[in-house]
């Protein structure tokens, strides 16, 4: 791809399974791009294995496929659009893909449990415009996970209630390392606040 200034800015949104960033990032009224769809397939010999459960380790960021995020959302911030895959989660690969544009919009904002691990491969790139981690207490993030999870019917529900207990016991650790990685800790109302400044409309609660 030809060098050239960005035109548009993204705001990574990072945060522990469940804490709401889907939600937050839809009410800001800018464009969202979900970085859950850049998953590795689950037959990659690479993807890490949860030594308990049997499965795919979805927290485990060898996982996710940074270079390829990275690369789109650069695509994303100089041209406007691009294709993103469409990973199923129930069945550990992508299958298919869709266009993604930003339109007119200045910033759009790319949310997903590994956002943070991509700060500065975004910085250095140019086209970082803010990054936060979303900071919410780890019982009521086990809950909306569960709930959410249990919905889509994206594992057996014994083996999601075994790891959201485990995720509820590690998630402080989870946005500790985030925020090392360079994004920002923030409650849901300080989201709010930085998704308004970035769309360009006031702050404040509704």
């Amino acid at each position: 791809m030809t060098d050239c200034a960005p035109v548009h800015r993204v705001v990574l949104l990072a945060g522990p399974s469940g804490s709401g960033k889907s939600r937050l990032a839809r009410e800001s009224g800018l464009p969202v791009l979900n970085l859950d769809h850049f998953y590795r397939d689950g037959d990659d010999p690479g993807m890490p294995r949860h030594p308990e459960l049997g499965i795919v380790d979805w927290d485990d960021p060898r996982a996710w496929d940074a270079e390829r995020a990275v690369d789109t959302l650069v695509q994303i911030s100089r041209t406007g659009s691009a294709q993103i895959p469409v990973y199923d989660i129930a069945h550990d690969r992508t299958v298919g893909a869709e266009p993604f544009t930003v339109g007119t919009a200045p910033v759009f904002v790319a949310e997903g449990l590994f956002a943070a691990d991509i700060v500065e491969a975004c910085r250095s790139r140019g086209i970082l415009a803010d990054a936060i981690v979303l900071r919410r207490k780890p019982w009521k993030n086990f809950v909306r996970r569960l709930a959410r999870d249990l919905a889509e019917r994206r594992k057996p529900p014994l083996t999601l209630l075994r790891r959201g207990r485990e995720l509820m016991r590690t998630e402080r650790a989870i946005v500790e390392r985030q925020r090392s990685l360079g994004a920002r800790p923030a409650d849901a109302q300080q989201v709010r606040d930085a998704l308004r400044g970035a769309a360009g409309a006031p702050s404040g609660k509704p």
